[in-house]
């Protein structure tokens, strides 16, 4: 069993070793801001918990709570290290299982990380393909936005991610599957639910809902990119944090959405989608993985997806 883990201050190229159990005692005490709550979960007394977060933060040199009248909370410092160590500990018990399964022969774990959009269009047909590619291999599917998936791919959480935003990460490779037309959601009853498309002028006076409203940066900041690279400035009025929260908003009246085209199969009675014809207007989908992975599962993949992502764009030109 491990107990203990080393930090290294990279400013100060001090190393500090503290046992791995004193920063499980802390998450917990920050989870609960009790530490009477935290010790019941623990199943320790509450003096020796008190004691070994006194000792943490001897070894830190700051203080990770602030005592506020009877009860606590975490300083600026205690928040940071809560999020930190949160992923450290998450990355480490995700690589005790992985370890106990490859030796123990198990099946090898394989993470792939999207943006919800993605499931409207190929990406269903693709984890299928997927999921049968290699049996001795188990898929595991994590939703998350583009930025989340370049910090899980750099701490091993996924190997994987298809995302909609143009990042750039020197530890990261990326590859365009997919650049998706865009389509406009309006309430049934709005005027222009009678078009087949619009272009920019039709919709630049309407009322726009973005999605996601964080975190950020997201598919809200790339539509709102298209939009200042072609030099207009959208109505926004409101923001979403699902996109099924937004297309809400739409049948109530709110405002219009600006979607990826498959999007389009999120059927409502209340909402009708347009085509947007306006050039440069697209949604790309893209897959991002660890540049320094090479293992030939991986390449499978990356082969799998270009193929199917070359069907799927043929087969939506052909219906078109």
């Amino acid at each position: 069993m491990l107990s203990k883990t080393i930090f290294v201050g990279v400013d100060t190229l001090k190393v500090w070793v503290m046992e791995l159990r004193q920063i499980r005692y802390f998450q917990c005490v920050a989870k609960e801001l009790s530490f009477t709550q935290a010790a019941k979960q623990l199943h320790i007394a509450q003096p020796p918990l008190s004691r070994q977060i006194k000792l943490l933060e001897e070894e830190l040199g700051v203080d990770v709570f602030e005592r506020i009248g009877r009860g606590i909370r975490l300083t600026e410092a205690g928040k940071y290290f809560l999020d930190h160590t949160q992923k450290m500990t998450q990355q480490l018990e995700e690589t005790i299982k992985a370890t106990r399964r490859i030796g123990k022969k198990d099946r090898m774990w394989f993470g792939l990380g999207f943006v919800p959009s993605t499931l409207y269009g190929y990406m269903p047909s693709f984890i299928r393909e997927l999921r049968q590619l290699d049996p001795m291999v188990e898929i595991g599917l994590s939703e998350m936005t583009t930025l989340q998936q370049f910090d899980a791919l750099k701490m091993g959480r996924i190997d994987i991610g298809l995302g909609r935003i143009k990042l750039s990460d020197p530890e990261i490779a990326r590859l365009v599957l997919l650049d998706e037309p865009l389509a406009v959601a309006v309430p049934k009853q709005h005027p222009l639910a009678g078009r087949k498309n619009v272009d920019i002028h039709d919709i630049l006076p309407e009322p726009l809902i973005l999605y996601p409203a964080f975190p950020r940066p997201s598919y809200a900041d790339h539509i709102l990119d298209l939009f200042r690279q072609h030099g207009y400035t959208p109505n926004v009025v409101q923001e979403a944090n699902e996109l099924q929260t937004a297309i809400g908003l739409v049948a109530a009246g709110i405002g219009i959405v600006i979607v990826p085209d498959s999007v389009k199969r999120l059927l409502r009675e209340d909402v009708v989608y347009i085509d947007l014809k306006a050039q440069g207007f697209s949604s790309p989908v893209m897959m991002s993985w660890r540049k320094n992975d090479q293992s030939d599962f991986l390449k499978k993949v990356v082969g799998l997806a270009k193929n199917m992502a070359l069907a799927y764009d043929s087969l939506s030109g052909l219906k078109e």
